[in-house]
């Protein structure tokens, strides 16, 4: 399965456990590249994590900025269906410490 599969299929409203496992962390790896460094840790439990930002490097413990949302909300972000500032309005993000607003960075892929 590719990406332009997974995403006819979530776009459709039929995306399956592995399409959305495959979009997160296609859509992760396309922040890392975007904002490569260590400042902030964005979680979207349970297909994946990465670090990314440049500022101080976080080497144990919890991260001192962490984002943290579910599948569909970081895809919606990921493709520009949805604000920042909606998705933290909508209660299910999560972000806490310094650099955490990641709108500067969205969308990574347009739809």
């Amino acid at each position: 399965m590719d990406f332009d599969t997974a995403l006819r299929r979530y776009q459709a409203g039929e995306a399956e456990r592995a399409d959305l496992k495959l979009l997160v962390k296609q859509l992760l790896k396309l922040l890392v590249t975007k904002a490569p460094g260590h400042a902030v840790e964005v979680r979207v439990p349970p297909y994946g994590a990465v670090q990314c930002i440049e500022g101080p490097r976080h080497t144990r413990g919890t991260p001192g900025a962490v984002v943290e949302m579910p599948p569909e909300l970081w895809i919606d972000l990921g493709l520009g269906r949805i604000t920042w500032p909606e998705a933290r309005d909508s209660g299910k993000l999560r972000a806490s410490g310094e650099r955490t607003d990641l709108s500067a960075l969205l969308p990574l892929v347009e739809e």
